[in-house]
C-alpha cells in the first residue's frame, strides 16, 4: 500500500486534477485517506468536501465523472496529481470545463470560455 503523509493539513492532501491528454488544469480538490483509498479502488476521482465534511465522487450528481488515468505524488508525499479523463466535458460545478475559467487582466477578472451546462438545472438548486 502506498503511504501518503496525511498528518499535515488536518488529514487533507491537496489534489491537482489535470486532463490526461492535454494537461489542462481542471480543478484543485482535497483528499483524506478514505477518499484516497476510494480513488485507488474505484478508479474514479473521489474527494473530501470541506464544506459538507464528506466524501464525494466527482460527477456523481452531474454525470461529469473523472476517470483516473495516471496518479503522481510529490516528493514530500503530501500532494496528489490526478490525470483524468473528464467525462461530460465539465469539471467545474459552475458548469465550465475547468474551475480556472477566470483570468486576471488589467486588475480585474475576465471570464474565459463558455459554460458547458447550467448548474441550476443539473444540481436542482
Amino acid at each position: 500500500m502506498i503511504k501518503l503523509d496525511f498528518n499535515k493539513n488536518n488529514g487533507l492532501l491537496p489534489v491537482i486534477t489535470q486532463d490526461y491528454e492535454t494537461g489542462e488544469v481542471l480543478m484543485l480538490g482535497y483528499m483524506n485517506q478514505e477518499a484516497w483509498e476510494a480513488t485507488i479502488s474505484s478508479g474514479k476521482a473521489t474527494y473530501f468536501s470541506r464544506s459538507r465534511q464528506s466524501l464525494w465522487v466527482k460527477g456523481e450528481t452531474s454525470g461529469n465523472l473523472q476517470i483516473v488515468k495516471d496518479i503522481r505524488i510529490d516528493c514530500d508525499e503530501d500532494t496528489v496529481l490526478l490525470k483524468v479523463e473528464q467525462i461530460g466535458g465539465a469539471a467545474c460545478h459552475k458548469g465550465y470545463r475547468s474551475c480556472f475559467f477566470r483570468k486576471v487582466e488589467d486588475g480585474s477578472l475576465t471570464t474565459i470560455g463558455k459554460p458547458i451546462f447550467n448548474p441550476d438545472e443539473v444540481y436542482k438548486k
